[in-house]
């Protein structure tokens, strides 16, 4: 034993005292490379009280995030320091001059004599730095006689092995070697710098090494087993938002806005879970432990959305994740909501450190709910873990993620990658705002549903020449839309809700009664008052639309002529996705239409003007589609939570026969059509025109493309009727498919390319329809 690594530690402690109130962490760099860092910074910092002793002084770092990292990172890594000297204190066979060395370590920090502020500071650096070195000295002396030895004293156990199953082990082994000491969580899991913790680790935690056979596996195992075999537990609706509001937290003006609506629209909750209770007669619902997790509104992503709440900021965002939050509690399940790295740490527990180990154990969790910035600081926090786990997660992606961005190289080889997408994730993990990619899965959000007595106040209470236009920021007013405005204020007083600070935005026009930024209630008081709800062209597919005509108003938004996509808008440019645009709520055109919605050229005056004329004649009842609705949003999240699974295997069907006189395919008689959900019986066999989408191709026969089925019509058996001279695979996000001009077919052989986006001029299409609930896109008809 050695008898001075006891002051060895003591001193390494109270180097750790000196960095500790920094709490900053940064990645990347050596240790040794860190402590002449240190010694550079030294003249970066400034005390307020000279007199300070260098341990106890607060201290203000001048240059910024990188310096401030930089002491983080002397922190973590004294932290690992303390722990190789705690494995030096076990090892029997350390010499007499390893031990005066380590006294040598011990008396430099007691000789050290406060000086100057910036003498002091390198004189720690120094000091840190010389220990540091006679350290790695004493540990390389005594780990080349430790490696191979275990507590028995038998050194052939920890000889590397050469498996053919395990070809990447003895590369490991020699990273860890060189490397072990780069993030705290190696320390965490028993790595001690021996062979033996290398590939009791790399066995055990991660799986490059096989198992060691002197190693006792019996008890996690047992453990796990018994986590996996949890009883399983029903879920029942709750009709009390107390629990979810107080989970939801406080301290910032986004999660006071969550909260005001949660609050504003729980009766129409309580209500619509009465109501699907009855509609789904006591059917067995599992209760999922779920996490939420919205990384858009973490401090760690830049949170930019909180500030610009009471300045007519984007607020569909909080919409979305207010109901989503809502619509699980509602549903009965087990949730927890993170809304910061921390959290989210604590509540995966992942091990501490930069990330580099994963988790072990199974995943606390049936269900995560986050967005692309949680989902990268689950990357950055899970390591080789976020991999195994992924098929748990579920994005919310306001507007969609196709597969050809989704798969990673396919994506870099083709022109497809971009800062978002790229997760190689099923497509449907993808859940968006609106229904517009089939790809995706629609998770929504609601609007505020009025009974029979408040639709006929409305109707009654109408100001037929009145105009609300869509546009909080004073920017939406620029750039040529005094033109179309001149002709409205023609037929109709014109009203806005345009943030200001201390006096009107000069971009409003001065015929506008601008009433600034409302809170929701009084905004929706004026949209009962008013006729028409005028947008601008942007934001693209808010929610407000669905609010005003809900409310009774008409929409009125542009036509786009071209579309607007990531080729020719840079609002688009960069998302994950390839989809034109036609108007500035597709949804709203597609899905609603006349008379709730108008869609019209803003460049072509005389369009323009006859359309106000026609609006002011127009009577509408307010209309809200069910889907948006607090019982179509519970409907549709709870299928989803039931009945989508992306951890289980894929099961392709059993083979198509064609049917007479008819291009379509159904199944032979002879078998039994898988079990699948969608229900397979909801399918529909199309080939769409050249150049044409499934999208297309499917909604031209009233049906919707669904990328599910695209498992069980590629095959051969599915283009029997096509009459192919060549049936062949390969990787393209536009398959299966065939070329009318060559006579070839081609299948896909990447499942997570299956899309229904894709289109080429070259090729038609095999395309999975099928049918859907009325007023439910998300689901067919058997799907509930």
């Amino acid at each position: 034993m050695i008898t001075s690594s006891t002051d060895g530690k003591i001193m390494v402690r109270r180097c750790l005292l000196t960095f500790k109130p920094f709490r900053i962490f940064v990645v990347g760099i050596g240790f040794f490379s860190l402590c002449f860092l240190m010694t550079s910074l030294g003249g970066q910092f400034s005390a307020k009280r000279l007199g300070d002793s260098p341990f106890t002084i607060r201290t203000e770092v001048l240059g910024g995030v990188e310096s401030r990292g930089v002491l983080r990172k002397i922190s973590d890594m004294l932290e690992v320091i303390l722990k190789r000297m705690d494995s030096l204190s076990k090892l029997d066979n350390t010499s007499t001059t390893d031990a005066r060395r380590l006294d040598e370590l011990s008396s430099a920090i007691n000789r050290f004599q406060p000086a100057g502020l910036v003498e002091r500071i390198q004189a720690i650096a120094q000091n840190v730095s010389n220990m540091a070195i006679r350290v790695e000295q004493i540990l390389q002396n005594s780990m080349v006689q430790g490696r191979g030895t275990v507590s028995d004293g038998t050194s052939s156990q920890c000889d590397v092995p050469r498996d053919p199953r395990f070809p990447e082990c003895p590369g490991k082994v020699d990273w860890m070697r060189a490397r072990w000491t780069s993030d705290p969580c190696y320390a965490f899991y028993g790595v001690d710098g021996s062979d033996c913790s290398f590939l009791i680790y790399l066995s055990e935690v991660e799986w490059f090494c096989p198992p060691l056979a002197w190693r006792n596996y019996s008890s996690p195992l047992t453990q796990h087993a018994q986590q996996a075999k949890a009883p399983k537990r029903q879920a029942a609706f709750r009709t009390d938002l107390s629990v979810l509001l107080d989970q939801v937290g406080t301290g910032k003006e986004s999660l006071s806005f969550m909260k005001r609506r949660i609050r504003r629209l729980a009766q129409q909750w309580v209500t619509a879970a009465n109501r699907l209770d009855a509609k789904l007669k006591q059917q067995w619902r599992d209760q999922k432990k779920i996490l939420v997790h919205v990384g858009f509104l973490t401090e760690e992503s830049g949170d930019v959305f909180s500030p610009k709440v009471l300045k007519g900021g984007p607020l569909g965002e909080m919409v979305q994740w207010a109901d989503i939050l809502t619509a699980l509690h509602v549903l009965g399940h087990n949730l927890k909501i993170s809304m910061s790295v921390k959290e989210l740490q604590g509540f995966l527990g992942v091990p501490p450190g930069r990330g580099n180990c994963p988790l072990t154990g199974p995943l606390p969790f049936d269900l995560i709910y986050t967005d692309y910035h949680g989902l990268q600081q689950m990357k950055q926090h899970m390591g080789l873990s976020l991999k195994k786990h992924k098929c748990h997660i579920r994005v919310i992606d306001t507007f969609g993620t196709e597969p050809a961005y989704n798969h990673e190289e396919y994506a870099t080889l083709h022109g497809y990658r971009t800062n978002w997408g790229y997760w190689n994730l099923n497509a449907r993990q993808y859940m968006t705002m609106f229904p517009h990619t089939p790809d995706n899965s629609f998770m929504g959000f609601v609007s505020e549903e009025l009974n029979d007595t408040e639709k006929r106040n409305i109707q009654q209470n109408k100001v037929n020449n009145m105009a609300v236009v869509y546009g909080k920021e004073a920017s939406m007013w620029k750039q040529g839309k005094e033109g179309f405005l001149q002709i409205l204020h023609r037929y109709m007083e014109v009203h806005g809700t345009v943030y200001y600070e201390t006096q009107r935005p000069p971009e409003v026009p001065a015929f506008v009664k601008n009433h600034g930024l409302l809170p929701q209630h009084e905004l929706q008081q004026l949209l009962r008052k008013a006729k028409l709800f005028i947008g601008f062209g942007f934001p693209y597919e808010g929610p407000a639309p669905l609010e005003a005509v809900a409310n009774g108003c008409i929409f009125l938004q542009p036509k786009f002529r071209p579309p607007h996509s990531s080729l020719n808008h840079e609002f688009f440019r960069g998302k994950p996705t390839s989809r034109e645009v036609s108007s500035q709520h597709p949804y709203a055109e597609q899905y609603i239409g006349r008379p709730h919605v108008v869609t019209v050229d803003y460049n072509n005056s005389l369009e323009f003007d006859a359309a106000i004329r026609e609006i002011m004649r127009t009577k509408v009842e307010p209309y809200l589609p069910y889907e948006y609705t607090c019982e179509g949003m519970l409907e549709r999240v709870h299928v989803y939570i039931q009945h989508q699974d992306f951890c289980a295997p894929e099961i392709t069907g059993p083979l198509f026969v064609p049917l007479p006189s008819s291009i379509a395919l159904g199944w032979a008689s002879n078998v039994t059509a898988p079990r699948a959900w969608p229900p397979v019986t909801s399918l529909r066999l199309l080939i769409s025109q050249e150049g044409q989408s499934c999208v297309e191709a499917c909604q031209s026969a009233g049906f919707i493309c669904e990328p599910a089925h695209f498992r069980f019509i590629n095959n051969k058996e599915a283009l029997l009727e096509v009459q192919c001279d060549v049936v062949d695979s390969e990787i393209n996000h536009i398959l299966p498919g065939f070329s009318v001009v060559r006579r070839e077919c081609s299948l896909q052989r990447e499942p997570l390319l299956f899309s229904c986006a894709g289109h080429s001029p070259k090729y038609r299409r095999l395309c999975p329809c099928r049918d859907f609930r009325y007023g439910q896109v998300a689901l067919c008809r058997d799907c509930l």
